[in-house]
Protein backbone atom coordinates (compact mmCIF):
# COMPACT_ATOMS: atom_id res chain seq x y z
CA UNK A 1 0.00 0.00 0.00
CA UNK A 2 0.80 3.43 -0.96
CA UNK A 3 -0.36 6.61 0.65
CA UNK A 4 0.41 10.04 0.84
CA UNK A 5 -0.58 13.40 2.78
CA UNK A 6 -1.53 16.94 1.18
CA UNK A 7 -2.26 19.37 3.42
CA UNK A 8 -5.07 21.43 3.02
CA UNK A 9 -5.28 24.09 5.84
CA UNK A 10 -3.84 24.01 9.14
CA UNK A 11 -6.90 21.38 10.34
CA UNK A 12 -7.44 18.68 7.51
CA UNK A 13 -5.35 17.19 5.20
CA UNK A 14 -6.44 14.70 1.85
CA UNK A 15 -5.08 11.29 2.44
CA UNK A 16 -4.35 9.87 -1.29
CA UNK A 17 -4.10 5.60 -0.64
CA UNK A 18 -3.24 3.36 -3.82
CA UNK A 19 -3.91 -0.50 -2.73
CA UNK A 20 -2.33 -3.07 -4.67
CA UNK A 21 -5.08 -5.84 -5.52
CA UNK A 22 -3.64 -8.59 -3.65
CA UNK A 23 -3.97 -6.70 -0.33
CA UNK A 24 -7.56 -7.24 -1.16
CA UNK A 25 -7.37 -10.98 -1.02
CA UNK A 26 -8.72 -11.58 2.62
CA UNK A 27 -11.98 -8.87 2.35
CA UNK A 28 -12.57 -11.05 -0.87
CA UNK A 29 -12.93 -13.81 0.90
CA UNK A 30 -14.90 -12.16 3.44
CA UNK A 31 -17.24 -10.87 1.05
CA UNK A 32 -18.11 -14.13 -0.96
CA UNK A 33 -18.08 -15.72 2.09
CA UNK A 34 -20.73 -13.14 3.84
CA UNK A 35 -22.55 -13.34 0.30
CA UNK A 36 -23.04 -17.23 0.68
CA UNK A 37 -24.74 -17.08 4.35
CA UNK A 38 -27.11 -14.44 2.50
CA UNK A 39 -28.44 -16.22 -0.87
CA UNK A 40 -29.92 -19.34 -2.26
CA UNK A 41 -28.90 -21.06 -5.21
CA UNK A 42 -31.17 -23.98 -6.40
CA UNK A 43 -28.44 -27.27 -6.49
CA UNK A 44 -26.17 -25.97 -4.26
CA UNK A 45 -26.35 -26.15 -0.82
CA UNK A 46 -26.13 -23.04 1.25
CA UNK A 47 -22.73 -21.77 1.89
CA UNK A 48 -21.59 -23.71 -0.59
CA UNK A 49 -22.00 -21.69 -3.60
CA UNK A 50 -18.63 -21.70 -5.81
CA UNK A 51 -17.07 -17.93 -6.06
CA UNK A 52 -17.75 -18.11 -10.33
CA UNK A 53 -21.27 -18.80 -9.91
CA UNK A 54 -21.92 -15.54 -7.33
CA UNK A 55 -19.92 -13.67 -9.53
CA UNK A 56 -22.65 -15.20 -12.38
CA UNK A 57 -25.66 -14.77 -10.57
CA UNK A 58 -25.17 -11.50 -8.81
CA UNK A 59 -22.12 -9.73 -10.25
CA UNK A 60 -18.52 -9.20 -9.27
CA UNK A 61 -19.50 -5.68 -8.64
CA UNK A 62 -21.06 -6.37 -5.48
CA UNK A 63 -18.54 -8.70 -4.80
CA UNK A 64 -16.17 -5.84 -5.22
CA UNK A 65 -18.40 -3.54 -3.49
CA UNK A 66 -18.68 -5.69 -0.27
CA UNK A 67 -15.08 -6.08 -0.31
CA UNK A 68 -13.94 -2.92 -0.54
CA UNK A 69 -16.70 -1.51 1.89
CA UNK A 70 -14.58 -4.17 4.30
CA UNK A 71 -10.88 -3.15 3.75
CA UNK A 72 -11.25 0.55 3.40
CA UNK A 73 -11.51 1.25 7.37
CA UNK A 74 -7.97 -0.82 8.17
CA UNK A 75 -5.93 0.71 4.36
CA UNK A 76 -7.55 4.01 5.82
CA UNK A 77 -6.12 3.30 9.66
CA UNK A 78 -3.01 2.23 8.09
CA UNK A 79 -2.30 5.28 5.80
CA UNK A 80 -3.26 7.82 9.33
CA UNK A 81 -0.41 5.65 11.42
CA UNK A 82 1.87 5.98 8.62
CA UNK A 83 1.73 9.46 8.24
CA UNK A 84 1.03 9.97 12.40
CA UNK A 85 -2.04 12.16 12.17
CA UNK A 86 -4.38 12.63 15.01
CA UNK A 87 -7.95 12.46 12.92
CA UNK A 88 -10.92 14.14 14.17
CA UNK A 89 -14.29 12.61 13.29
CA UNK A 90 -15.06 10.44 10.45
CA UNK A 91 -13.09 10.86 6.92
CA UNK A 92 -14.97 12.12 3.65
CA UNK A 93 -13.59 8.93 1.45
CA UNK A 94 -13.91 8.73 -2.05
CA UNK A 95 -13.04 6.20 -4.05
CA UNK A 96 -11.10 7.27 -7.23
CA UNK A 97 -10.08 4.19 -8.71
CA UNK A 98 -11.06 0.18 -8.72
CA UNK A 99 -9.54 -1.93 -11.86
CA UNK A 100 -10.20 -5.56 -11.27
CA UNK A 101 -7.50 -7.59 -10.30
CA UNK A 102 -5.12 -4.38 -10.30
CA UNK A 103 -5.64 -1.62 -8.10
CA UNK A 104 -8.20 -0.03 -5.58
CA UNK A 105 -7.23 3.66 -4.94
CA UNK A 106 -9.31 6.28 -2.64
CA UNK A 107 -9.00 9.81 -0.69
CA UNK A 108 -9.83 10.15 2.29
CA UNK A 109 -10.01 13.75 3.69
CA UNK A 110 -10.29 14.24 8.02
CA UNK A 111 -10.27 17.02 10.26
CA UNK A 112 -6.71 16.77 12.08
CA UNK A 113 -5.70 18.22 15.22
CA UNK A 114 -3.31 21.09 14.82
CA UNK A 115 0.18 21.84 15.19
CA UNK A 116 0.60 23.79 18.43
CA UNK A 117 2.92 25.65 20.22
CA UNK A 118 2.88 25.98 23.65
CA UNK A 119 4.58 28.89 25.12
CA UNK A 120 6.45 29.41 28.50
CA UNK A 121 3.26 29.99 30.77
CA UNK A 122 5.08 30.66 34.00
CA UNK A 123 4.68 34.37 34.04
CA UNK A 124 0.90 34.12 34.06
CA UNK A 125 -0.24 36.42 37.02
CA UNK A 126 -4.03 35.95 38.42
CA UNK A 127 -5.57 37.77 41.15
CA UNK A 128 -8.35 35.85 43.27
CA UNK A 129 -10.21 36.93 46.01
CA UNK A 130 -9.14 36.52 49.69
CA UNK A 131 -10.32 33.35 51.62
CA UNK A 132 -11.25 34.96 54.38
CA UNK A 133 -13.84 33.57 56.92
CA UNK A 134 -15.22 37.00 58.83
CA UNK A 135 -17.41 36.89 62.21
CA UNK A 136 -20.16 37.35 59.77
CA UNK A 137 -20.24 34.32 57.58
CA UNK A 138 -19.94 32.53 60.84
CA UNK A 139 -23.02 33.93 62.13
CA UNK A 140 -24.81 33.45 58.40
CA UNK A 141 -24.11 29.61 58.47
CA UNK A 142 -25.26 29.13 62.02
CA UNK A 143 -28.12 31.41 61.54
CA UNK A 144 -29.05 28.71 58.23
CA UNK A 145 -29.10 26.41 60.60
CA UNK A 146 -30.75 28.05 62.87
CA UNK A 147 -34.01 28.05 60.59
CA UNK A 148 -33.98 23.87 59.54
CA UNK A 149 -35.01 23.64 63.19
CA UNK A 150 -37.53 26.38 63.39
CA UNK A 151 -40.88 25.23 64.47
CA UNK A 152 -44.50 26.85 63.14
CA UNK A 153 -47.52 26.95 65.60
CA UNK A 154 -50.96 28.46 64.80
CA UNK A 155 -51.49 32.38 66.06
CA UNK A 156 -54.80 34.09 66.70
CA UNK A 157 -53.95 37.19 64.91
CA UNK A 158 -53.41 38.74 61.30
CA UNK A 159 -50.94 37.53 59.31
CA UNK A 160 -47.73 39.21 58.79
CA UNK A 161 -43.90 38.60 56.53
CA UNK A 162 -42.60 35.63 57.95
CA UNK A 163 -45.80 33.75 58.79
CA UNK A 164 -46.51 30.50 57.21
CA UNK A 165 -50.50 30.56 55.81
CA UNK A 166 -52.48 28.08 54.53
CA UNK A 167 -54.43 28.90 51.89
CA UNK A 168 -56.97 28.10 49.08
CA UNK A 169 -56.44 29.17 45.93
CA UNK A 170 -59.30 30.20 42.92
CA UNK A 171 -57.87 32.06 39.63
CA UNK A 172 -60.34 33.37 36.94
CA UNK A 173 -59.80 35.11 33.31
CA UNK A 174 -62.75 37.15 31.47
CA UNK A 175 -64.86 35.86 34.60
CA UNK A 176 -64.45 32.22 34.02
CA UNK A 177 -62.89 30.08 36.73
CA UNK A 178 -59.52 28.10 35.09
CA UNK A 179 -60.06 24.05 35.34
CA UNK A 180 -56.13 24.00 36.04
CA UNK A 181 -56.76 27.40 38.59
CA UNK A 182 -57.95 25.37 41.37
CA UNK A 183 -55.86 24.59 44.42
CA UNK A 184 -56.61 23.89 48.42
CA UNK A 185 -54.44 23.21 51.12
CA UNK A 186 -51.11 25.36 50.24
CA UNK A 187 -48.59 26.07 52.99
CA UNK A 188 -46.80 29.75 51.80
CA UNK A 189 -44.53 31.63 53.68
CA UNK A 190 -45.47 35.42 53.20
CA UNK A 191 -41.95 36.92 51.57
CA UNK A 192 -41.17 34.14 50.01
CA UNK A 193 -41.87 35.23 46.50
CA UNK A 194 -42.28 31.68 45.73
CA UNK A 195 -45.79 31.57 44.43
CA UNK A 196 -47.32 34.57 42.81
CA UNK A 197 -46.88 37.71 42.02
CA UNK A 198 -49.62 40.04 44.76
CA UNK A 199 -49.92 37.29 47.13
CA UNK A 200 -47.95 38.60 49.51
CA UNK A 201 -49.63 42.03 49.94
CA UNK A 202 -53.13 40.44 49.80
CA UNK A 203 -53.04 38.09 52.94
CA UNK A 204 -50.83 40.54 54.88
CA UNK A 205 -53.19 41.59 57.34
CA UNK A 206 -55.93 38.67 57.02
CA UNK A 207 -56.64 36.26 59.82
CA UNK A 208 -57.19 32.59 59.70
CA UNK A 209 -61.06 32.58 57.85
CA UNK A 210 -60.13 35.96 55.59
CA UNK A 211 -60.60 36.36 52.26
CA UNK A 212 -59.40 38.58 49.24
CA UNK A 213 -58.70 38.77 45.99
CA UNK A 214 -55.74 40.41 43.48
CA UNK A 215 -54.62 40.55 39.98
CA UNK A 216 -51.54 38.31 39.05
CA UNK A 217 -50.26 37.38 35.74
CA UNK A 218 -49.87 33.60 35.29
CA UNK A 219 -46.76 31.56 35.37
CA UNK A 220 -47.86 28.20 33.97
CA UNK A 221 -50.70 26.26 33.25
CA UNK A 222 -53.57 26.80 30.35
CA UNK A 223 -53.55 30.08 30.59
CA UNK A 224 -49.99 31.07 31.36
CA UNK A 225 -48.85 34.72 30.50
CA UNK A 226 -52.47 35.94 30.92
CA UNK A 227 -53.84 38.31 33.44
CA UNK A 228 -55.97 36.59 36.22
CA UNK A 229 -58.30 37.33 39.25
CA UNK A 230 -57.65 35.23 41.95
CA UNK A 231 -59.37 34.55 45.49
CA UNK A 232 -57.45 33.81 48.00
CA UNK A 233 -58.65 32.23 51.04
CA UNK A 234 -56.33 31.58 53.98
CA UNK A 235 -57.91 28.57 56.04
CA UNK A 236 -54.47 29.09 59.20
CA UNK A 237 -51.83 31.91 59.89
CA UNK A 238 -48.71 29.86 61.57
CA UNK A 239 -45.53 31.43 63.35
CA UNK A 240 -42.35 30.50 63.05
CA UNK A 241 -40.05 30.20 66.03
CA UNK A 242 -36.58 29.77 66.02
CA UNK A 243 -34.87 27.53 68.60
CA UNK A 244 -32.46 29.73 71.26
CA UNK A 245 -29.53 30.06 70.09
CA UNK A 246 -27.26 28.29 73.08
CA UNK A 247 -25.69 25.05 73.83
CA UNK A 248 -29.14 23.01 73.76
CA UNK A 249 -29.47 23.60 69.98
CA UNK A 250 -25.98 23.03 69.46
CA UNK A 251 -26.70 19.67 70.48
CA UNK A 252 -29.47 19.10 69.07
CA UNK A 253 -28.13 20.52 65.53
CA UNK A 254 -24.89 19.08 65.67
CA UNK A 255 -22.72 16.23 66.64
CA UNK A 256 -20.86 19.06 69.51
CA UNK A 257 -22.02 20.05 72.87
CA UNK A 258 -21.74 23.93 73.38
CA UNK A 259 -22.51 26.53 70.91
CA UNK A 260 -19.02 27.74 70.60
CA UNK A 261 -17.96 24.39 69.34
CA UNK A 262 -20.54 24.34 66.62
CA UNK A 263 -19.41 28.32 65.41
CA UNK A 264 -15.66 26.80 65.51
CA UNK A 265 -16.41 23.67 63.03
CA UNK A 266 -18.84 26.49 61.39
CA UNK A 267 -15.42 28.50 60.74
CA UNK A 268 -13.43 25.51 60.05
CA UNK A 269 -15.85 24.43 57.28
CA UNK A 270 -16.09 28.08 55.82
CA UNK A 271 -12.71 28.22 55.50
CA UNK A 272 -12.38 24.76 53.26
CA UNK A 273 -14.78 26.06 50.79
CA UNK A 274 -13.58 29.73 50.75
CA UNK A 275 -10.23 27.87 49.64
CA UNK A 276 -11.68 25.42 47.34
CA UNK A 277 -13.74 28.61 45.69
CA UNK A 278 -10.20 30.18 45.49
CA UNK A 279 -8.32 27.53 44.09
CA UNK A 280 -11.13 27.55 41.30
CA UNK A 281 -11.58 31.12 40.54
CA UNK A 282 -7.55 30.87 39.94
CA UNK A 283 -7.84 27.69 37.93
CA UNK A 284 -10.38 29.70 35.83
CA UNK A 285 -8.35 32.82 35.66
CA UNK A 286 -5.30 31.08 34.48
CA UNK A 287 -7.51 28.75 31.76
CA UNK A 288 -8.13 32.12 30.43
CA UNK A 289 -4.72 33.89 30.47
CA UNK A 290 -3.27 30.37 28.73
CA UNK A 291 -5.95 30.31 26.08
CA UNK A 292 -5.13 34.08 25.04
CA UNK A 293 -1.34 32.84 25.22
CA UNK A 294 -1.57 29.85 22.36
CA UNK A 295 -3.00 30.42 19.11
CA UNK A 296 -5.25 27.60 17.60
CA UNK A 297 -6.71 26.99 14.24
CA UNK A 298 -10.20 25.68 14.46
CA UNK A 299 -11.57 22.54 12.60
CA UNK A 300 -14.58 23.98 10.80
CA UNK A 301 -16.58 20.62 10.61
CA UNK A 302 -15.24 19.87 14.40
CA UNK A 303 -16.47 22.85 15.41
CA UNK A 304 -20.14 22.69 13.49
CA UNK A 305 -20.60 19.50 15.22
CA UNK A 306 -19.84 20.52 18.47
CA UNK A 307 -22.18 23.30 18.03
CA UNK A 308 -25.00 21.09 16.92
CA UNK A 309 -24.45 18.72 19.82
CA UNK A 310 -24.43 21.55 22.44
CA UNK A 311 -27.85 22.68 21.25
CA UNK A 312 -29.16 19.50 20.97
CA UNK A 313 -28.73 18.51 24.79
CA UNK A 314 -29.81 22.00 25.34
CA UNK A 315 -33.00 21.40 23.73
CA UNK A 316 -33.89 17.94 24.35
CA UNK A 317 -32.19 17.23 27.44
CA UNK A 318 -31.76 20.23 30.23
CA UNK A 319 -34.73 22.16 28.74
CA UNK A 320 -36.90 18.88 28.02
CA UNK A 321 -36.75 18.10 32.13
CA UNK A 322 -37.52 22.01 32.71
CA UNK A 323 -41.00 21.68 30.85
CA UNK A 324 -39.00 24.83 28.19
CA UNK A 325 -38.60 24.81 24.20
CA UNK A 326 -35.85 26.78 22.96
CA UNK A 327 -38.04 30.19 21.98
CA UNK A 328 -39.47 30.23 25.97
CA UNK A 329 -36.21 29.77 27.30
CA UNK A 330 -34.30 32.91 25.00
CA UNK A 331 -38.12 34.54 26.10
CA UNK A 332 -36.98 34.26 29.75
CA UNK A 333 -33.09 34.49 29.10
CA UNK A 334 -34.04 38.05 26.87
CA UNK A 335 -32.03 37.02 24.00
CA UNK A 336 -32.50 37.07 20.62
CA UNK A 337 -31.67 33.74 18.77
CA UNK A 338 -28.67 35.19 17.02
CA UNK A 339 -27.41 35.92 20.30
CA UNK A 340 -27.56 32.71 21.45
CA UNK A 341 -25.83 31.24 18.09
CA UNK A 342 -23.36 33.53 18.85
CA UNK A 343 -22.85 32.46 22.59
CA UNK A 344 -23.08 29.11 21.64
CA UNK A 345 -19.95 29.25 19.13
CA UNK A 346 -17.87 30.74 21.50
CA UNK A 347 -18.45 28.36 23.88
CA UNK A 348 -17.76 25.38 21.80
CA UNK A 349 -14.53 27.02 20.39
CA UNK A 350 -13.55 27.83 23.77
CA UNK A 351 -14.16 24.15 25.00
CA UNK A 352 -12.29 22.64 21.65
CA UNK A 353 -9.61 25.12 22.86
CA UNK A 354 -9.29 24.16 25.82
CA UNK A 355 -9.04 20.33 24.94
CA UNK A 356 -6.53 20.54 21.99
CA UNK A 357 -4.18 23.07 24.49
CA UNK A 358 -4.24 20.98 27.47
CA UNK A 359 -3.93 17.84 25.24
CA UNK A 360 -0.70 19.14 24.01
CA UNK A 361 0.86 19.51 27.48
CA UNK A 362 -0.27 16.51 29.04
CA UNK A 363 1.99 15.53 25.93
CA UNK A 364 4.80 17.78 26.32
CA UNK A 365 4.52 17.11 30.33
CA UNK A 366 4.27 13.28 30.13
CA UNK A 367 1.25 13.84 32.39
CA UNK A 368 -0.22 10.14 33.68
CA UNK A 369 -2.92 9.37 35.06
CA UNK A 370 -3.08 6.31 37.84
CA UNK A 371 -5.72 3.74 38.70
CA UNK A 372 -6.09 5.79 42.40
CA UNK A 373 -7.04 9.34 40.54
CA UNK A 374 -9.02 7.43 37.69
CA UNK A 375 -11.30 6.00 40.66
CA UNK A 376 -11.86 9.16 42.60
CA UNK A 377 -13.03 11.19 39.15
CA UNK A 378 -15.32 8.50 38.57
CA UNK A 379 -16.81 8.53 41.68
CA UNK A 380 -17.19 12.29 41.75
CA UNK A 381 -18.23 12.16 38.14
CA UNK A 382 -21.06 9.68 39.57
CA UNK A 383 -22.10 11.61 42.22
CA UNK A 384 -22.82 14.94 40.25
CA UNK A 385 -24.80 12.38 37.61
CA UNK A 386 -26.93 10.84 40.17
CA UNK A 387 -26.07 7.50 39.57
CA UNK A 388 -24.34 5.39 41.98
CA UNK A 389 -20.74 4.85 41.59
CA UNK A 390 -21.02 1.07 40.38
CA UNK A 391 -23.82 2.43 37.96
CA UNK A 392 -21.75 5.02 36.40
CA UNK A 393 -18.80 2.77 36.15
CA UNK A 394 -20.93 -0.26 34.22
CA UNK A 395 -22.14 2.81 31.97
CA UNK A 396 -18.48 4.11 31.27
CA UNK A 397 -17.12 1.12 30.57
CA UNK A 398 -20.33 -0.49 28.33
CA UNK A 399 -20.10 2.98 26.13
CA UNK A 400 -16.37 2.63 25.96
CA UNK A 401 -15.73 5.92 27.73
CA UNK A 402 -12.93 4.92 29.83
CA UNK A 403 -10.21 7.12 27.55
CA UNK A 404 -13.10 10.09 27.64
CA UNK A 405 -12.50 10.01 31.72
CA UNK A 406 -8.63 8.98 32.01
CA UNK A 407 -8.45 12.44 29.22
CA UNK A 408 -10.63 14.73 31.46
CA UNK A 409 -8.33 13.65 34.54
CA UNK A 410 -5.00 13.94 32.75
CA UNK A 411 -6.69 17.46 31.29
CA UNK A 412 -7.48 18.79 34.90
CA UNK A 413 -3.79 17.43 35.87
CA UNK A 414 -2.41 19.17 33.07
CA UNK A 415 -4.17 22.86 34.25
CA UNK A 416 -3.49 22.39 37.58
CA UNK A 417 0.89 22.38 36.62
CA UNK A 418 0.34 25.45 34.82
CA UNK A 419 -1.68 26.75 37.93
CA UNK A 420 1.58 25.87 39.91
CA UNK A 421 3.91 27.27 37.38
CA UNK A 422 1.80 30.82 37.35
CA UNK A 423 1.58 33.26 40.01
CA UNK A 424 -1.68 33.60 41.92
CA UNK A 425 -2.15 36.89 44.54
CA UNK A 426 -5.32 37.82 46.53
CA UNK A 427 -6.93 40.97 46.05
CA UNK A 428 -4.60 42.27 49.10
CA UNK A 429 -1.26 41.05 47.09
CA UNK A 430 -0.48 38.29 49.23
CA UNK A 431 0.87 34.61 47.31
CA UNK A 432 -1.68 31.80 47.25
CA UNK A 433 -0.77 28.83 48.18
CA UNK A 434 -3.02 26.43 47.02
CA UNK A 435 -2.99 22.94 48.17
CA UNK A 436 -2.55 19.90 45.54
CA UNK A 437 -5.92 18.39 46.32
CA UNK A 438 -7.97 21.23 45.70
CA UNK A 439 -5.94 22.42 42.91
CA UNK A 440 -6.25 18.77 41.27
CA UNK A 441 -10.51 18.55 42.28
CA UNK A 442 -11.13 22.50 41.21
CA UNK A 443 -9.04 21.76 37.98
CA UNK A 444 -10.67 18.63 36.55
CA UNK A 445 -14.03 20.65 37.26
CA UNK A 446 -13.02 23.87 35.59
CA UNK A 447 -12.32 22.03 32.19
CA UNK A 448 -15.78 19.93 32.59
CA UNK A 449 -17.21 22.95 32.55
CA UNK A 450 -15.06 24.65 29.77
CA UNK A 451 -15.34 21.44 27.79
CA UNK A 452 -19.66 21.44 28.26
CA UNK A 453 -19.95 25.76 28.16
CA UNK A 454 -21.30 25.50 31.44
CA UNK A 455 -19.81 27.98 34.73
CA UNK A 456 -17.74 25.76 37.22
Amino acid sequence: MKSAVETLNPTRVRLTVEVPFEELKASLDAAYKKINQQVTVKGFRKGKIPARVIDQRFGRGAVLEEAVNDALPKFYTEAVNEAELNPLGQPEVDITELKDNELLAFTAEVDIRPALEIPDYSGIEVTVDIAEVTDEDVEKSVEQLRERFATTAPVERAAAEGDIVTVNLEAKVDGEVLEDGVAEGIDYTIGSGQLLDGIDEAVTGLEAGGTATFTSELKGGSAEGKEAEVKVDVTTVKSRELPALDDDFAQLASEFDTLDELKADSRKRLARMKKFDQATQAQEKVLEELLKLVEVPMPEKLLEDEIQTRKHNLEHHQLGQMGLTLDKYLEIQGKSAEEFDAELKEQAEKGIKTQFVLDEIVNKEKVGVDQEELTEHLMRRAQSSGMSPDQFAQAVVEGGQVPMLVGEVARGKALATVVEAATVKDTEGNVVDLEDEEETESAAEVVEAAAEGTEA
